[in-house]
């Protein structure tokens, strides 16, 4: 065997560890969703402003809170798992916006203790809205 050959697999091996470090900076938690009424909010009351055009919103769950500083973060969510097969919408990100805090919602959210408590819409746009939680990836941006 030549001298270039295991240098060739070595430097494919460098590339491919170095896009699977670079690629991974997403967390991992779990999502549940919230019908209407969305109003008032922990991070801007009354004010109907707060909520995107797209409705692709979410309640921060304890782990994200951060004591509101959450208010008006924005993240990237998609859905990776849940507990039946084929719930999650395959290769769907969305981007989401913090508007509350999940432990007080105006409405009971379909699951507790999850990291977000993403709107209906969000929710039904990337898993089968008839799922109470899903596992998510989520990334600020």
């Amino acid at each position: 065997m030549s001298r270039a050959q295991p240098d060739k697999w070595l430097s494919l091996l460098i590339l491919f560890l170095v896009h699977l470090l670079h690629t991974s900076h997403a967390d991992v938690g779990s999502a549940a969703q919230y019908p209407p009424p969305y109003l008032p909010t922990a991070c801007y009351g009354s004010d109907s402003s707060q909520f995107p055009s797209s409705n692709l919103f979410a309640a921060a769950g304890d782990g994200i809170w951060d004591n509101g500083a959450s208010c008006g973060r924005q993240y990237l969510v998609r859905c990776i798992s849940a507990a039946r097969t084929g719930t999650c919408v395959p290769d769907k990100t969305i981007q989401i916006r913090i508007v509350d805090y999940a432990g007080s919602v105006n409405s009971q959210p379909s699951a507790s203790a999850t990291t977000m408590v993403l709107s209906q819409t969000a929710f039904g746009a990337i898993a089968n809205s008839s799922a109470e939680s899903i596992n998510i990836e989520f990334q600020q941006v």
